[in-house]
């Protein structure tokens, strides 16, 4: 199968995850619901990331990965126009639920079939290329929401992203991909290398890097709001491009991956810059506040494009059980990260709501730094 045509289902899968992110507003006025009830709408679509992918990676050990893929895109597109059309915000919670659901199942089959048909520099290239596209997606995804409801309507955005999921999954060959790993006989097998210790403090970095960067971007249309008066839609959407030249500064890491010859002296001190620049979003200036928060994405995606091939060349569990293990901690901070900093925010101000952040952060960085001071040989370069 092209590896375009994964990418392509990557965008299109994280255009439904937050899409409705810069878009928070727009459905508390709508349904007359608080900032953190709003909120709600991503945390529980990633509460479902945060727990699935290990039971569906269990399940991918021994199924063709690209026929899950076809089938959730499918449902995927459906659950799109029941969006559109739910009459309240309950209803609109539990479709939300119900992407939650699907989308690990295809996160998980996309990492899968690339970790299973690639090896070498080859997966490291590809697997490099799928966070490229997830980046994409998430920039695209919230950047044209805005720019739709803006402009048109917040619906006829997820009408284009049905109609495109539909198109990608009918183009899927299912026959490209018959491999299955051998049966073993329990479960607990194929979990038992997940508990490394090196590998447990990478994945429990991942959560605490992922909680930091959902809470901020999740609240951004409220903290443009209340910090700096910004309400049109429009122009939080184009805010959100920070998140875009931040990762177009993250192509620099091979570069400088050159003088910090060690994969955790690496992730050390990009957790350690992703640290201060939380602490820079504690400003009053648009201008410091907009480079600060690139900053702080392009952290994230160094983080993000060193960690998750890493995982893979640390654990010697099964491939989909390695990324489904990946994903559910990646999400699971996901998850708290787009609700209890909202909480945060709305009761005790933005101050509180960085130094928890930070907080968050640090302890990812002790985290990392911990496995560097070990100096596991295998990470070298």
């Amino acid at each position: 199968m092209p590896i375009l045509l994964l990418l392509c289902c990557s965008i299109f899968t994280f255009f439904v995850l937050y899409a409705p992110q810069p878009l928070l507003m727009v459905f508390a006025t709508q349904f007359g619901v608080s900032v953190a009830s709003s909120g709600s709408l991503m945390s529980i679509t990633m509460l479902p990331l945060a727990i699935a992918p290990i039971f569906y990676g269990l399940l991918f050990a021994h199924h063709n990965a690209l026929h899950i893929l076809k089938y959730a895109m499918l449902m995927l597109a459906a659950t799109c126009i029941i969006f559109v059309y739910v009459p309240n915000f309950e209803l609109l919670l539990l479709t939300r639920f119900l992407q939650g659901l699907i989308l690990p199942a295809i996160l998980t089959a996309l990492t899968s079939y690339i970790g299973q048909q690639y090896q070498g520099k080859t997966l490291h290239k590809n697997m490099t290329r799928y966070i490229a596209s997830t980046i994409i997606g998430g920039y695209f995804g919230r950047m044209l929401a805005a720019n739709f409801a803006s402009f048109y309507s917040w619906e006829s955005f997820y009408y284009v992203i049905a109609a495109a999921l539909t198109v990608l999954a009918i183009t899927i060959n299912v026959h490209l991909f018959e491999k299955h790993t051998p049966r073993i006989s329990s479960p607990r097998e194929y979990l038992k290398p997940l508990k490394e210790p090196t590998l447990l403090r990478l994945y429990l970095a991942v959560f605490c890097m992922f909680f930091c960067f959902s809470a901020l971007l999740n609240y951004l249309p409220f903290i443009l709001s209340t910090q700096f008066s910004i309400i049109d839609s429009r122009l939080i959407g184009w805010i959100y491009s920070g998140y875009f030249v931040g990762a177009i500064l993250s192509l620099t890491t091979p570069l400088l991956k050159r003088h910090l010859y060690n994969n955790w002296l690496f992730l050390t001190v990009i957790f350690s810059v992703y640290s201060g620049s939380i602490i820079l979003l504690d400003t009053t200036s648009i201008s410091i506040f907009v480079s600060a928060f690139t900053l702080f994405c392009a952290c994230m995606f160094m983080i993000h494009a060193t960690a998750a091939p890493l995982a893979n060349v640390l654990s010697t569990a099964p491939v989909s059980v390695t990324n489904g293990a990946y994903v559910s901690f990646y999400y699971t901070g996901g998850a708290l990260g787009s609700y209890f900093p909202g909480l945060v925010i709305e009761h005790l101000g933005y101050h509180a709501f960085i130094i928890n952040l930070f907080v968050l952060c640090l302890c990812g960085l002790l985290l990392i730094h911990k496995n560097y001071k070990q100096g596991i040989s295998t990470t070298l370069g």
